[in-house]
């Protein structure tokens, strides 16, 4: 990789190595808090984080900042982990937690109050966010500012111990009111909750907040680079401010852009409400941005970290679309997916001429693409399904596919003719009567005569009736975010549910994770709700992008 291509993270630390300035080491950690599920936006820090590592043989921690126990439950603790290693990375030994170090964070508190850099403060949350000013007008001090530092360590050791009440006092910075920067307006290290902490249980009742405990868990770590997205640029000089005051290793914090998607949502916030307003089946709705989800949906590890090549690095955030992240699926997805034969919305075929008892077996190809994943029987009889939008009583124009009196080919299979429809008294199409001819049988005449279609089709004595989730975006624009309310713009059709479908039986063989096409359909995986006798797919994606034509259309 040449200098030019190499992004400004990278430059930097090739700069820090030639100074010697974290004695060559790289060390990074990817920290999120436990109080929600990953989404494909944290998918680009795990990327970065471990790839940084990796690349100049350092190592990259996972760390729960796990400082909030109302928001926060093993069970996000367990579903991160499992996430991380689904996109393919490991942290070995390097399982961490902020509550591993409350104990050392709390003696640093202990240490700025004695040095005078930090005071016990009675002003409520509401009152401590209005004495901050803005970015014309000064804060005013806390009447507490110049508590003395006996008072504040004697306060500070009774929020300690519990004697006071949820929000009753803070433990706040000595810095500087009238800073230009209103994360330096002698910002909270303390807040008291008292709550059961997934790890601690009930031993602390002061918990630290994100800013205090960041660069401390940094430097408690050993962290050279501490890679934080772009909105933690304005938080860097308390981070600086912190470890200075201190005295302690002093790791540097880089800011990168956030990966931003158009048709979603990023906000762990909003996300958690589409869960609890139960706008989604749950975090791992296939149909949300959340890495749980998206491996329900059949999303590849492999495609996910592609994109996130394509995206890379910069210092501003941009928006990128949905469909390039699909591309990369495809892509992915062509390569490696067995093909089957599944119909969605099926009408009976019968092929009068095709002896009753009959049955045969033809052989079809598991991935053109991959010829070593080989070939597969399937059976063939009288009796077939369709796609019901693959016939047409009365065809229009550039409409190719069967209608009455047309030969279309049978894939891996024959040519047939419709010769007859077959109606129900409300004059719904149920069946087709359809004649053969043996002769083709392969797909090719030998009298060499074309047809100008080749449809799909399923053997109705051994098909599988299944149930088919069709999942589209959420949000119907491409800003949901900028919406007055984004509730108001979840698309209506991201679900539709599609019953009795028939589908090749061989599909049972796959499991929840493992993508199939459904020829001239799309990319499916097995549902995690899946079973013989109950099965459940889900569609991934589409073979093309639907969505960027209809764009183009309006």
């Amino acid at each position: 990789m040449t200098e030019k291509q190499k992004n400004f993270i990278q430059r930097i630390i090739d700069e820090d190595n030639l100074s010697g300035k974290f004695d060559n080491r790289v060390h990074t950690r990817f920290p999120p808090e436990p109080n929600g599920y990953l989404h494909i936006g944290h998918a680009k820090a795990i990327c970065l984080n471990f790839n940084i590592a990796n690349e100049y043989g350092g190592k990259c921690n996972l760390r729960f900042d796990d400082t909030n126990p109302v928001s926060e439950d093993i069970e996000y603790v367990n579903a991160i982990k499992d996430d991380v290693a689904w996109l393919g990375y490991s942290w070995d030994d390097r399982l961490c937690f902020a509550s591993d170090y409350f104990e050392e964070m709390h003696k640093y508190a202990v240490q700025l109050i004695e040095q005078g850099d930090a005071y016990v403060c009675d002003l409520s949350s509401d009152e401590i966010r209005k004495s901050k000013g803005s970015l014309t007008e000064a804060g005013e001090n806390s009447p507490n500012r110049e508590r003395s530092i006996e008072e504040n360590l004697n306060l500070f050791s009774q929020m300690t111990s519990g004697k006071f009440k949820d929000g009753e006092r803070t433990l706040r910075a000595k810095i500087d009111m009238s800073h230009p920067n209103l994360n330096m307006r002698d910002p909270v290290m303390y807040r008291i909750i008292h709550s059961y902490h997934h790890r601690t249980e009930d031993t602390w009742c002061v918990y630290p907040t994100y800013d205090w405990a960041h660069g401390l868990e940094d430097s408690i770590e050993g962290i050279t680079h501490s890679l934080c997205s772009i909105e933690f640029e304005d938080h860097r000089p308390l981070y600086d401010w912190y470890l200075d005051k201190l005295n302690v290793y002093h790791p540097q914090q880089i800011e990168f852009a956030r990966l931003n998607l158009d048709y979603t949502v990023m906000s762990k916030r909003k996300l958690k409400r589409l869960v609890d307003e139960e706008f989604v089946s749950g975090w791992d709705d296939p149909r949300m941005p959340t890495i749980s989800g998206m491996r329900r949906r059949g999303y590849t590890a492999r495609a996910i970290r592609n994109f996130m090549d394509e995206v890379g690095v910069a210092k501003r955030d941009n928006v990128m679309e949905l469909a390039k992240l699909e591309f990369h699926l495809r892509q992915d997805l062509n390569k490696v997916c067995e093909r089957r034969m599944a119909v969605l919305n099926p009408i009976k075929v019968i092929i009068t001429n095709y002896p009753n008892e009959n049955s045969e077996i033809l052989e079809a190809v598991n991935n053109p693409e991959n010829l070593s994943s080989g070939v597969r029987n399937i059976s063939f009889s009288r009796e077939l399904f369709i796609e019901r939008n693959d016939f047409m009583e009365e065809p229009v124009k550039k409409f190719f596919r069967l209608a009455p009196g047309r030969e279309v080919r049978l894939r891996y299979a024959y040519f047939i003719t419709c010769d007859e429809v077959i109606k129900d008294d409300s004059g719904r199409i149920i069946e087709l009567h359809c004649t053969y001819d043996p002769k083709t049988k392969g797909g090719n005449a030998p009298d060499g005569r074309k047809v100008k279609a080749t449809i799909h089709w399923v053997n109705a004595k051994d098909s599988i009736n299944a149930t088919v989730n069709s999942y589209d975006r959420l949000f119907s624009v491409s800003s949901p975010d900028s919406s007055e309310d984004f509730l108001s713009v979840i698309n209506p059709d991201s679900l539709e549910v599609l019953s009795d479908c028939m589908l090749e039986n061989s599909l049972l063989k796959f499991n929840p994770g493992e993508t199939v096409q459904f020829e001239r359909l799309g990319y499916f995986c097995p549902d995690i709700a899946s079973s013989d006798k109950n099965p459940v797919f889900n569609r991934t994606v589409t073979l093309r992008d639907s969505w960027s034509k209809f764009k183009k259309g309006n």
